[in-house]
């Protein structure tokens, strides 16, 4: 099969197929809430294989992905509600009105114009009323969603005007989380948020992801608390045994092997 819209009409086909009488049980028992956990954990298997720039990894994950914008399509269409014409109509008209200096009259001089003129139009269509902090969803995982937060926050000024003042802000926060657990106050879980949300400010202001910052930290961790049982194992040992000591003697000296890897 050739060309793109041939390929697209086909994945329909297959997908309306499953859906409909006589189709796949599972397939017809799903609804747009249970498909919610596939869809997330698809798109960070996107992410994964972009982070490894593994291509034919990346053409399976985007094609599963596809398949969700899809399966939602035809739920929906079942249901007499909307159709996939619908989501790609949407889309079309979404890409169009937000891009007016290649569409339209409208004239730009660099990326971040682009990014202003996005959230200008993005503004009008809620609402002049509306708060710049709408549109930002709840599901998003909370390290991004707090990024998302600042930065719109950021975009009318509210922000800070150099790293240091961050960084104290940080003490401040460290030194509130200190006090609640000496005292034993029931605000623990809300200053160590408090701590969290700054530290992502500082990512931020210093234009670093903050979750692939995280990211990074958890693989330097596997790296190194794997080195800790491949030494173990070699010592006919394993880390259900060793102390607390060996393991911070290897933690130390994985440090330094990893480094050199």
């Amino acid at each position: 099969m050739t060309g793109k819209g041939q390929c697209f009409e086909k994945l329909c086909e297959i997908m309306h197929r499953l859906r409909s009488p006589g189709g796949c049980p599972w397939d017809r028992e799903q609804t747009h809430s249970s498909l919610i956990k596939y869809l997330i954990e698809e798109s960070y298997e996107v992410a994964e294989a972009i982070q490894e720039g593994d291509d034919p990894e990346l053409v399976r994950e985007l094609g599963d992905v596809l398949l969700q914008v899809v399966f939602h399509s035809e739920i929906a269409s079942q249901e007499g509600r909307f159709t996939v014409e619908d989501v790609l109509q949407a889309i079309c008209h979404k890409m169009i009105e937000r891009h007016p200096h290649v569409f339209g009259d409208a004239r730009v001089e660099d990326s971040d114009a682009v990014l202003k003129q996005w959230e200008q139009i993005k503004k009008k269509e809620r609402g002049e009323d509306s708060s710049i902090l709408e549109g930002i969803p709840k599901t998003l995982p909370a390290l991004l969603r707090a990024e998302r937060l600042q930065s719109r926050a950021a975009k009318v000024g509210f922000d800070w005007d150099h790293p240091q003042q961050i960084i104290e802000k940080i003490e401040e926060e460290l030194s509130e989380l200190k006090e609640s657990l000496s005292q034993g106050q029931d605000r623990i879980e809300e200053e160590l948020g408090d701590l969290l949300f700054t530290v992502v400010n500082l990512a931020r202001f210093l234009k670093m992801d903050p979750e692939n910052a995280l990211q990074e930290c958890n693989g330097k961790f596997i790296q190194r608390f794997q080195h800790i049982e491949e030494r173990l194992r070699s010592q006919g040992s394993s880390v259900e045994i060793a102390s607390l000591a060996e393991m911070d003697a290897l933690w130390t000296d994985a440090k330094s092997a990893v480094k050199r890897r």
